[in-house]
């Protein structure tokens, strides 16, 4: 049974965007919600009547803010608007991305100060319910005043413009509409606004990109702790005593998630007086991984706080006053998605490290690339190579979008933050890493195949060795195969979320270290 999340404005979390984005979960507003939306909209349109003057209702907008609009002209106000600002460029965001904007906009929409119709809600609600997904180009935004641009994509279908997903096929809006039973509307005053004003669109895709770094990190903990294995790591530099007199919460975390996972292997060593240390990539996994879980909860936190909050402008107040301000400004999530992109590349630049480990003979102890005759076969020689090239290319995207800032709108709108650019290539950066440990994970799985008879698995790494192994193959090559198709499947694996649950069903893997047990 489809699964139904009443939206309130207060409550929305990062797992329920998941479920919805991804899920296909429905939506329905709450009691409360609704009396909101009507006692802020009643406020509209008592100033409408009086015909106060008030910014976005029966004004220009941006450095137009000094033209009056004619009351008869306020709803051509509106729609004008959504016209002329879908200016995006690009491919396409993912039908995921689409999807959480929606809901995101909706549940800002909710807390009732932005002087929407309940009406317009509905449809947006009815959208995302029934499979119409606006087409919005992923680039165009500068983060302030808000999502602009591409808002203006969600919305055009709406208004029966535009164009939009239904049913996978790309369609005019008013027909998607159509199929879908859903019908257009005409925006009213200050509606326009109320839909394209906000941070929306950056919080969507850096939601997602936190989501999956979050796997991503459990999931960099799994191939680190067989990589572990295959070099007969040293344990000790695990010990909770070590790590306890350096609190730090994920490197803790971390800590406890590979000595879970090695639990009952006799893959691993203890220290001895002839080898008493492994290598940093090795050996400070809690330290490096760590540092990527502390970042990613704080990022999370953040995210949490945004999709639970009113970011458009100006805001109707419960007393009907009308405030100009700046919530729509993208800098609050702008600098921690720049930071998330940041903890994910590290956790791609160390990943690849091991790779280079495991099918290296000099420092494995194995086949030269992990290859049963090597010379005439590369093995998994340039398996490296592509995960070295996608870490290089992650350090370029790490540099912040968030310390850039172009003036625009006749200088009105002088500092902007570029959060959606941060967002993007966040989420370009996880799926960069990914890849990468993907590749691990599939030359660790390899490597291990060379040592069976050394000893077992930990508890956790034989299950994700075995979940991994239903789906990628020990490459026993007589002759080189296509090493595209298996890399493919090997980061499906990681996709698809069945290695990480079944780990997940016999170690609590965590980001963050419960200090309270």
């Amino acid at each position: 049974m489809t699964e139904v999340i009443t939206l309130t404005g207060n409550d929305l979390t990062l797992e329920q965007v998941v479920e919805v984005a991804r899920k296909g979960a429905k939506i329905t507003l709450s009691q409360e919600a609704i009396e909101a939306v009507n006692a802020s909209r009643k406020i509209i349109d008592d100033i409408v009547a009086s015909k106060k003057v008030t910014y976005g209702v029966n004004t220009g907008f941006g450095s137009l803010v000094k033209v009056s609009i004619p009351q008869e002209e306020t709803r051509q106000l509106q729609e004008n608007l959504i016209r002329t600002h879908s200016s995006g460029f690009g491919d396409p965001l993912g039908e995921d991305e689409v999807r959480a904007i929606m809901l995101i906009r909706i549940n800002s929409l909710l807390k009732g100060y932005s002087g929407i119709r309940l009406s317009t809600i509905e449809t947006l609600m009815a959208m995302l319910n029934n499979g119409v997904v606006p087409h919005i180009p992923e680039k165009g935004s500068l983060g302030a005043s808000g999502d602009l641009a591409p808002l203006s994509h969600m919305v055009l279908p709406m208004l029966g413009l535009g164009r939009a997903y239904y049913d996978g096929e790309l369609l005019e809006g008013k027909e998607a509409m159509a199929r879908a039973g859903v019908e257009v509307i005409h925006l009213e005053a200050k509606e326009g606004l109320a839909l394209i004003n906000g941070t929306t669109v950056l919080t969507a895709i850096g939601a997602l990109a936190t989501h999956d770094s979050i796997e991503l990190l459990k999931l960099s903990d799994i191939a680190g702790a067989l990589s572990l294995e295959v070099h007969n790591g040293i344990v000790n530099a695990f010990d909770e005593e070590l790590h306890i007199i350096r609190p730090q919460s994920g490197q803790l975390a971390t800590a406890k998630n590979i000595r879970q996972m090695l639990e009952g292997s006799t893959l691993t060593t203890q220290a001895t007086a002839e080898r008493v240390q492994d290598p940093y990539t090795l050996r400070c996994m809690p330290q490096i991984h760590g540092a990527s879980k502390d970042t990613v909860a704080y990022v999370k936190k953040k995210v949490e706080i945004e999709i639970n909050s009113v970011t458009d402008n100006p805001i109707i107040t419960r007393s009907g006053d009308v405030i100009s301000g700046g919530n729509f400004h993208g800098e609050p999530m702008a600098q921690p998605f720049d930071y998330l992109g940041i903890g994910s590349a590290e956790i791609g630049n160390v990943s690849e490290r091991r790779v280079e480990r495991l099918v290296n003979t000099n420092l494995s102890g194995l086949p030269s690339f992990l290859v049963k005759y090597p010379g005439v076969n590369s093995g998994f020689m340039i398996t490296q190579y592509a995960a070295a090239s996608l870490a290089s290319e992650n350090k370029i995207l790490s540099h912040p979008a968030s310390v850039d800032s172009i003036t625009s709108c006749e200088n009105q709108e002088d500092f902007v933050s570029m959060g959606t650019t941060a967002a993007r290539t966040a989420r370009d950066i996880t799926k960069n890493s990914r890849r990468i440990v993907a590749t691990e994970m599939m030359a660790a799985c390899q490597a291990i195949d060379f040592i069976k008879d050394r000893g077992v698995l930990g508890k956790g790494t034989q299950v994700a060795y075995d979940v991994f192994r239903k789906y990628v193959k020990f490459i026993d090559l007589d002759k080189d195969i296509e090493m595209y198709d298996e890399l493919e499947k090997a980061t499906d694996v990681l996709i698809n979320g069945e290695l990480l649950k079944a780990v997940e069903e016999v170690v609590d893997l965590e980001i963050e270290f419960d200090f309270a047990k």
